[in-house]
C-alpha cells in the first residue's frame, strides 16, 4: 500500500501538469467533498469548501459520513471527489486496488507531521524538570504527578473501554513495570473525562501523564509535550503485541505516526487541473489545526465558522497554497 501511495502522489502530479484548465473549470461545476464525522476532519472539508467555491469558482456539495462510507462510495461511483483527511490505518485491500487502477489517488499529505499519539505531559512540568524526557524518566518520578480523582496513586491516564488506545497504552504500561514504580492505570470513563483530567491538572498546576493525541481542540487550549519511549516504532511488536488484549509479554514499544493524505477520486486526479495543484500543495501543522479546532471549542463554532476563522487568521499558511490571484480572490471574499 505504501508503494501506492507513493506512485499515487507521482501520479496525480503528472496528471496535474497535463491536465487543461478548461477541464477544471467544468469539473467545478458540481464538486463534492466528504465532511467526515470527527473535528480536524469536518474543518478541513469547510476549508477546501470555502476555497475553491471563492477562488475558482467552483459549486461544491458536502457529503457527510464516515471514512468507510466515503470510501467505498469514491471506489465504486467516484463521488465524493474528495476526501480532505484520510487516515492511512483506514486502507483497505479495495482501495489498495483503486489506487493501482487509478479509480482513486492520494494528493499531498494534509498533516505536515502526520497524526501523532502517545503519553504526553504539561509543558510547564517539562520545562521545570528537562530530564523528563521519556516515559521511563517520568515513572522515575512519582511525586510529581497527579492522581485520579478518587485515586491514592500518581495515575497514568488510559483510554476509555472501547478505544483502540485502551490497549496500547495498558500493554505499555505494563512494560514499564508502571504499577512497581507506584502508579495506577486509570482508564478514563470518557473522552470528556479524560480532558477534563487535564484541564484539572493545569488549573491545580500539578503534573498530569497519560496518552492523548493531535490534533485537538485540547492541545490547542494547553500546552503538552510528548514523551519518548527511547526505542523505535517496531511494527511487528506493534501488531503482534502492543495491540492485542491481554498479550502476555509485553515489550517496550513506540506509537506509529500516521501518515493523513487527501484522497481524490481517479477522475479528478485526472481531470482536476489547478484545483489539483492545490491539492497537491495543502498542508498545515499539528499545532495549526490544533489551535483552530481549540478556537472552535472556545467560541461553539461549527465547521464552516472554524474554516472562516484559520482563512481570517492565518493568511500566510493557506496563500502559500494557491497563485496569487486565486489567494486574492479567496482573501477579498473573506
Amino acid at each position: 500500500m505504501k508503494a501506492h501511495i507513493a506512485a499515487a502522489c507521482v501520479v496525480a502530479g503528472s496528471f496535474t501538469v497535463s491536465a487543461q484548465t478548461a477541464q477544471a473549470q467544468d469539473r467545478c461545476s458540481d464538486i463534492s467533498i466528504a465532511e467526515l464525522n470527527w473535528s480536524s476532519a469536518g474543518l478541513a472539508a469547510w476549508v477546501d469548501r470555502i476555497i475553491l467555491e471563492a477562488g475558482f469558482d467552483c459549486t461544491v456539495s458536502m457529503v457527510p459520513g464516515d471514512t468507510d462510507s466515503a470510501v467505498e462510495t469514491m471506489i465504486e461511483t467516484g463521488k465524493p471527489e474528495i476526501i480532505p483527511e484520510f487516515w492511512f490505518e483506514s486502507a483497505t485491500p479495495a482501495l489498495d486496488e483503486a489506487v493501482a487502477e487509478k479509480r482513486a489517488a492520494f494528493a499531498a499529505p494534509l498533516l505536515s507531521e502526520g497524526g501523532v499519539q502517545g503519553w504526553w505531559i504539561p509543558k510547564f512540568l517539562a520545562d521545570a524538570h528537562p530530564e523528563i524526557t521519556t516515559a521511563q524518566r517520568a515513572l522515575k518520578h512519582p511525586e510529581l504527578f497527579m492522581p485520579a480523582d478518587d485515586g491514592d496513586k500518581p495515575a497514568v491516564f488510559n483510554c476509555p473501554v472501547g478505544w483502540a488506545c485502551r490497549v496500547s497504552t495498558e500493554n505499555l504500561f505494563r512494560a514499564l513495570d508502571g504499577a512497581d514504580k507506584g502508579f495506577e492505570l486509570v482508564e478514563t470513563e470518557s473522552g470528556t473525562y479524560l480532558e477534563r483530567s487535564v484541564a484539572k491538572a493545569f488549573e491545580d498546576g500539578k503534573g498530569w501523564l497519560g496518552y492523548y493525541w493531535a490534533p485537538t481542540a485540547l492541545l490547542g487550549e494547553y500546552d503538552m509535550v510528548k514523551l519518548s519511549f527511547g526505542v523505535e516504532f517496531s511494527k511487528q511488536e506493534w501488531d503482534s503485541c502492543t495491540i492485542v488484549a491481554d498479550c502476555a509479554d509485553p515489550k517496550l514499544n513506540a506509537y506509529p505516526v500516521s501518515a493523513v493524505y487527501t484522497l481524490v477520486s481517479g477522475d479528478f486526479a485526472m481531470e482536476g487541473g489547478d484545483l489539483m495543484d492545490y491539492f497537491n500543495n495543502r498542508s498545515w501543522s499539528n499545532a495549526t489545526v490544533s489551535q483552530v479546532l481549540a478556537w472552535m471549542s472556545n467560541n461553539d463554532a461549527d465547521n464552516e465558522g472554524g474554516a472562516r476563522h484559520f482563512l481570517e487568521t492565518y493568511p500566510d499558511i493557506w496563500k502559500a497554497w494557491l497563485p496569487e490571484d486565486v489567494a486574492d480572490k479567496v482573501a477579498r471574499s473573506l
